[in-house]
């Protein structure tokens, strides 16, 4: 076991110790993740309604609609404790040394899998210039880390919804991992609140399991270095999927511990490592989109001026929606961008390459810093969201004074060439 624990660290990887409930009904343990449906505040309350009168993970998460309530400090405080009470109370069963394999079912996709798994911190950064072996696929904005940090901070449990991404176009781990462990009964099988689907999941600590594992990375790794290292020739292994500002809050806690407590070298502590599940970028089921960004607090013209700093910018207007879709969709030597905001449409191009969300980020970041941008010399008050659906963009951009950057799709063969190539910045 000790040879395998060495090989998955130099993989940034770590067997997790694993608690899960007690409980005879779980359907209203587990929540959405806290960075979904930022702008409805109706489904949380739903959520609140289902998963009254029962233990539910939804008292052990922030909501992130509701982070600029003036009672947040209370609610971070009542986090904690609701952990501290539900140990003491005995709603876990004892820690379960091993990975967990999952297969979720939703309304969407059928058999998504996933491996929960413990990283190191140390293998992973989210500036824009860093080649970690654990890498970010979108920008981060720092002033949305502080909230997440201070629930971290000194929490005795961690509820992850972070993704990490591998590039497995042949199939080889997830799929034969799921072959060899469901001959044992799951550890939980559950369905979802809310009609939102089913999810099940089998521990794994056999070590002839783990050393499959730890095989099939080490052949992941050997095959992403030789495609994907870049011109640094750093290999990167992972790339965030999803819950990216909740990883660099992680890491963000451990820079902390450190700066405290490393006169003696590098110090290990729980804090060190972050869980997170990882999943095959070419799942099936994986749902592939970009993520839009909306602006609330600026104007059209705001928001043409801001774009108009894009090496070789170029923009023209639109008619309607379908066409800045249409338009998105087309393939480019640089990116493509289309700007909406109450009826008012613009196509724009740039020779700017590398994830779509590196050009526009940096400037979208800048709105809510003071400076001398037009929304802050305004007096407006200025925030951004992130958004998946169309529905959801069309509606919120519709509005006066907000806008709507819609980014270009790419490709899942596009991801992690793209990131070896260009990492977060791109390239002018």
């Amino acid at each position: 076991m000790n040879n395998i624990r060495q090989k998955l660290n130099s993989l940034g990887l770590q067997i997790p110790s694993i608690l899960l409930p007690q409980l005879n009904d779980l359907q209203k343990w587990p929540v959405i993740a806290c960075d979904q449906f930022t702008q409805d505040r109706g489904y949380w309350e739903k959520v609140k309604s289902a998963a009254a009168g029962s233990p539910s993970t939804l008292n052990l998460i922030f909501p992130e609609v509701f982070l600029e309530d003036e009672d947040a400090s209370q609610r971070i405080a009542n986090i904690h404790l609701t952990m501290k009470r539900y140990l003491q109370e005995g709603i876990f069963s004892e820690p379960k040394q091993g990975f967990i394999y999952i297969e979720r079912d939703t309304p969407f996709q059928k058999k998504r899998r996933g491996l929960i798994a413990a990283i190191d911190l140390e293998q992973y950064e989210w500036e824009p210039e860093a080649r970690p072996l654990i890498r970010s696929t979108e920008g981060t904005v720092a002033q949305r880390l502080p909230p997440r940090m201070d629930i971290r901070r000194g929490a005795p449990l961690e509820l992850p919804h972070v993704l990490l991404l591998v590039d497995d176009d042949a199939g080889a781990l997830l799929p034969a991992l799921g072959e060899r462990v469901k001959n044992a009964a799951p550890v939980y099988k559950t369905p979802l609140m809310l009609d939102s689907g089913s999810v099940s999941g089998w521990l794994i600590d056999a070590e002839d399991d783990l050393s499959f594992i730890t095989e099939k990375f080490e052949e992941l790794h050997r095959r992403s270095t030789s495609r994907y290292a870049g011109a640094d020739d750093k290999p990167f292994l992972f790339a965030v999927g999803d819950g990216n500002h909740s990883l660099a809050a992680a890491k963000g806690i451990w820079e902390e511990y450190k700066a405290n407590h490393s006169a003696n070298g590098l110090p290990e502590h729980p804090c060190r490592y972050a869980l997170v599940e990882i999943e095959n970028l070419y799942d099936p089921a994986i749902q592939f989109e970009p993520i839009h960004r909306i602006v609330f607090g600026m104007g059209f013209d705001e928001a043409m001026s801001l774009l108009s700093g894009l090496p070789d910018f170029i923009s023209r207007r639109a008619k309607d929606p379908e066409e800045l879709i249409r338009f998105c969709a087309l393939p480019c030597a640089g990116n493509r961008f289309g700007l909406a905001s109450a009826g008012s449409y613009a196509l724009i191009e740039t020779s700017f390459a590398g994830i779509a969300a590196a050009a526009i980020q940096p400037l979208l970041d800048g709105l809510c810093k003071p400076g001398p941008d037009a929304a802050a010399k305004s007096g407006e008050t200025v925030s951004i969201d992130y958004i998946h659906g169309e529905e959801v963009f069309d509606e919120l951009c519709s509005e006066y004074n907000t806008i709507g950057f819609r980014t270009r799709g790419i490709d899942k063969s596009e991801l992690f060439e793209l990131i070896g190539k260009y990492g977060m910045e791109g390239e002018e």
